[in-house]
């Protein structure tokens, strides 16, 4: 039985209310001077955390849902969404209280995010092609495009880092920030869901916004180039937004105005890459290392010319990962990057590092845009002789909710 949406939005609009007046803590003024704002709406039209300019720090977990209770579930979307939207203004979860009540019970909010600034932390959330099997009632609302990724050219990924039956992303500009905020939702959670897989990860890797420069990634290129951006609102239109101006139209009414997120743990062979002599990294890329013009042209943002060459010879090679990801390459595909870096420690195995890059980038048909975009790339880019795939999800991100609702309430009524 699905809960209704008039239960969703009292809780909703309840628990809310903590977060009145909570602007004062949307400043950061840690030098003495003049408010600087720091916070980033949570409530609007779009989830943020999408097209928001990409902040320094990443906590990502896909979880499992542990209860058949399609009204527990819905509780705690109502519960994550009233909390997010506190945290997301600096304040504590509860309120500006919320470390503080009787001594004899755990306190609302965990503390360790206590006296920071909100650093523009963006709490985004997404549901697994596993949340509508037959556990909720949901399999009529699972969206075509909703399907498990199929098996892809040189994965090797570990079970322990594949699916879920949600997402969190957090994302901010003090990693404390960012993991306060999944670590709070979990433990509201606890009893329903549980975590399946997490993944930290420092650094962004693309840029979201004309306002930010180009990132590099932890090969020391820069990354993301030719991403999409926040003011390019017609190009979002058509190849992220689900049923948005040029798109699709959208088959489930809950997803219009939403997106698909996918994520992908890519471990880079930094061993193996550092050994690389300069002119066969600048050749596997595509780019020129130093100021990330591509090898046809002189500035990093001159167009990609795949028809031009050098001493017979293209300029870009047939097998460079630009050319090959290139819109176009790929019949004028485009996805919006947000990736970061991330590093896990050593490899027991071998000794090497585990570091590379946490992928995730956000389309409005995966299995139209990802998918052959990255069998072509696993199957000629001579970049994966550096890489290995060891984690995958696909999440659908529904659109956002206005003030008053809440996570679920297009999915539960």
């Amino acid at each position: 039985m699905r809960p209704s949406r008039r239960g969703l939005l009292t809780g909703a609009a309840v628990a809310g209310a903590a977060g009145v007046g909570a602007g004062l803590s949307a400043f950061a003024g840690r030098d003495g001077g003049a408010p600087v704002p720091r916070t980033v709406p949570f409530h609007g039209a779009r989830q943020a955390g999408i097209t928001t300019p990409a902040q320094d720090s990443l906590v990502f977990a896909a979880l499992d849902v542990t209860t058949r209770r399609a009204g527990d579930l819905a509780d705690v979307l109502q519960r994550w969404s009233a909390a997010a939207a506190t945290m997301t203004t600096g304040v504590p979860v509860g309120g500006p209280g919320g470390l503080g009540g009787a001594t004899d019970e755990p306190p609302q909010d965990t503390g360790e995010a206590h006296e920071l600034p909100a650093a523009n932390l963006t709490v985004t959330l997404g549901y697994g092609p596993s949340l509508f099997d037959s556990r909720f009632g949901l399999a009529d609302r699972r969206p075509a495009a909703l399907e498990e990724l199929p098996a892809l050219p040189g994965e090797q990924l570990d079970p322990t880092k594949v699916g879920g039956d949600l997402c969190l992303q957090a994302c901010a500009d003090d990693p404390q920030v960012a993991f306060h905020a999944v670590r709070n939702l979990v433990r509201i959670g606890r009893g329903t869901v549980r975590v399946r897989w997490m993944q930290l990860g420092f650094g962004r890797t693309s840029t979201t916004s004309t306002a930010q420069s180009t990132p590099r990634n932890l090969m020391g290129f820069k990354d993301g180039t030719a991403n999409l951006r926040a003011e390019d609102t017609a190009d979002l239109d058509e190849h992220v937004w689900v049923g948005g101006r040029g798109a699709p139209a959208a088959d489930q009414d809950w997803m219009r105005g939403g997106t698909y997120l996918v994520a992908r743990r890519i471990r880079m062979l930094i061993e193996a890459w550092d050994r690389a002599s300069l002119g066969e990294q600048e050749r596997v890329i595509g780019r020129a290392k130093e100021s990330g013009a591509p090898l046809s042209g002189t500035r990093e943002f001159d167009a990609l010319d795949l028809a031009k060459t050098v001493d017979g010879e293209p300029a870009i090679d047939v097998a460079a990962h630009v050319r090959l990801a290139a819109p176009e390459t790929n019949g004028g595909v485009r996805m919006l990057r947000r990736g970061y870096s991330y590093t896990d420690g050593l490899d027991p195995a071998t000794g090497q590092l585990d570091a590379g890059l946490f992928f995730i980038v956000f389309g409005n048909d995966p299995h139209r845009q990802f998918v052959p975009v990255q069998r072509r790339l696993g199957a000629h880019d001579a970049l994966t002789e550096y890489l290995k795939h060891t984690g995958s999800g696909l999440f659908a991100c529904p659109p956002g909710i206005e003030r008053g609702g809440a996570w679920g309430e297009g999915l539960f009524s």
